[in-house]
């Protein structure tokens, strides 16, 4: 994918000397600047970013029940919890930057690794980053069209201009983003907390008729079942996403396991009383005709307050698309670092230390991921695939500890606790076939299309001259737009 670095790289830097001069005090590294606190805003920034605003309308579809719904919240929390030990062992045992990539790559070698990059930005990230977008412009639009639908061109245009905007400020403010999450960390759980204190207020004086008989009409479809699983899980994705940013967090073999012990039973916990608000307040069939549930929820109980939700809840999906674009442009980094994307990808900004290359590439991607608004089918379609990666990252925990016992291991999890999160991840990934196997097909379709990409980009060293005389130039050009340089060791 990427010219030989030999070829290519004293002749850039040539180039740039004069540039460098200037930052010739200051070595060309992603910068440790983070804390626990910022760890823990970061884990909760993407969690918190839109899921819970948006899939209890594809929970309560699938699973056709109130009380079968709360199950399924319970248990994907419970899910996420387990998964996160594994990856507490995962991030200090193998403490890089980039999450799974590093993670496979370590375990099972190029290939695999190169396949979960491709999947990543061809489907999940900026699939990712298109929901947020238009979670947040719908909420923003939803109050002034109260009784009719919303323009699909408006939501659309908005979620654009946003993705762009936060995709500015990640390239030339790190710190301030950092810091900016710091905020958006307390106005989303401020916002949940708002929406669980309503709903136990209004459960407290009487109104539970929406809890009697629970469970009738559950479905026992096992695909339908499965499907649910994927809308809950999607609402706890990002508790990974931390594990994209080690080499910029302080002490990481202390404070990247603290972070999600914190951050996975409080999200928990909040997202399970957050639902209970909901569905005290909404019948099913309010629940499934709302495409923004909050301002729904506000509507039926604030009377002129209602505003403030849909507010605190534009807010939540603002940071989360924030924190998102940043800790995924740093796993597309370390990816092009090792030379499995193209080297442009590599640089970072010389003035503010930040991939800008990586962050404008994802921004397009995100881009034309909204050509479609339909946000529940984007949810089932990114959460399978990525859902894969997670069940392989995990399974190569399994692999090293037989392959590597000697490897340093901060943090050891009992041997169980990783063979039962991998056993339940393959159950959820084989139970979508029977109901939407069109999906899944498309799903490894295009993660496996990386394979010939692979073997021409990674594989194939002795390249057409003209090729890398293109790729070349092309890094070149790149590199003086956006002022940057490989990173040093």
């Amino acid at each position: 994918m990427s010219p030989q670095k030999n070829s290519t790289q004293p002749s850039i830097e040539n180039r740039l000397s004069k540039d460098t001069e200037i930052v010739e005090n200051e070595k060309v590294k992603l910068k440790q600047h983070m804390g626990l606190l910022e760890g823990v805003a970061i884990i909760l920034g993407i969690i918190f970013g839109s899921g819970i605003f948006i899939s209890p309308k594809g929970i309560i579809q699938e699973v056709d029940s109130v009380g079968m719904s709360l199950v399924v919240w319970v248990l994907c929390g419970l899910l996420s919890m387990v998964g996160a030990l594994c990856y507490a062992e995962l991030g200090t045992s193998i403490p890089k930057s980039g999450g799974d990539y590093a993670y496979i790559h370590e375990a099972f070698g190029p290939l695999p690794s190169f396949l979960y990059l491709w999947a990543a930005n061809v489907i999940f990230v900026p699939t990712t980053n298109a929901i947020m977008g238009l979670t947040f412009a719908k909420y923003v639009i939803q109050p002034f069209f109260p009784q009719c639908i919303m323009p699909d061109l408006g939501v659309k245009l908005i979620a654009a201009a946003v993705i762009c905007f936060l995709t500015f400020i990640n390239s030339s403010h790190v710190k301030a983003t950092i810091r900016l999450q710091n905020v958006f960390m307390f106005c989303k759980v401020a916002a949940l907390v708002l929406i669980i204190l309503i709903g136990l207020v209004w459960m407290g004086m009487g109104n539970v008729e929406n809890f009697q008989n629970s469970f009738t009409g559950t479905t026992t479809n096992p695909g339908k079942i499965a499907k649910a699983f994927y809308s809950g899980i999607f609402s706890y994705s990002g508790w990974n996403y931390l594990n994209f940013m080690t080499e910029e967090l302080k002490n990481p073999f202390v404070n990247l396991p603290r972070a999600i012990y914190i951050s996975l039973p409080l999200v928990t916990g909040i997202y399970v009383m957050a639902n209970m608000a909901y569905l005290s307040v909404l019948t099913p069939d309010a629940l499934l005709s709302s495409d923004a549930i909050a301002v729904t929820f506000g509507n039926a109980l604030l009377g002129k307050f209602a505003w403030i939700l849909p507010v605190m809840v534009a807010i939540s999906a603002f940071g989360g698309l924030s924190v998102h674009i940043m800790t995924s442009s740093r796993m597309l980094y370390v990816g092009a670092r090792n030379g499995h994307f193209p080297e442009l990808l590599a640089h970072l900004s010389l003035n503010t230390m930040t991939p800008i290359p990586s962050l404008t590439f994802l921004n397009i991607l995100s881009l034309i991921m909204l050509c479609t608004s339909d946000i529940h089918m984007l949810i089932q379609y990114c959460t399978i695939v990525e859902s894969f990666f997670i069940t392989l990252s995990v399974a190569g925990l399994l692999y090293l500890r037989w392959k590597n016992p000697k490897m340093s291991r901060p943090i050891r999890i009992h041997i169980l606790v990783p063979i039962v999160f991998v056993l339940i991840c393959l159950f959820l990934l084989i139970l979508p076939m029977v109901d939407s196997p069109l999906i899944v097909l498309g799903g490894l379709v295009i993660t496996l299309s990386g394979v010939p990409v692979y073997f021409f980009g990674v594989y194939w060293k002795a390249k057409p001259k003209g090729f890398q005389k293109f790729m070349h130039n092309i890094t070149l050009i790149s590199q003086k737009i956006f002022f940057a340089a490989h990173e040093e060791a």
